[in-house]
């Protein structure tokens, strides 16, 4: 049942960037004129990539944290 649980996450991590691209509200205006695709794709991407850094960040440290603890 766990490896039943884990499966579904990496399947949902993997399918959800293609979900929440064009959530920006900027992005979103660029999007819909139909103009300069290669800006808001390039702003989107830009966006996931901010996003992820930090929690990237924070399970390194929480590794390394419980590395020590243990």
């Amino acid at each position: 049942m766990k490896s039943f649980k884990i499966l579904i996450l990496i399947v949902a991590f993997i399918l959800l960037p293609d979900f929440i691209h064009a959530q920006c509200a900027m992005c979103r205006a660029v999007l819909e004129t139909g103009e300069n695709q290669e800006v808001a794709e390039g702003i989107n991407n830009g966006i996931v990539y901010l996003m992820a850094v930090p929690y990237i960040l924070i399970a390194v440290l929480g590794y390394f944290i419980f590395k020590r603890m243990k």
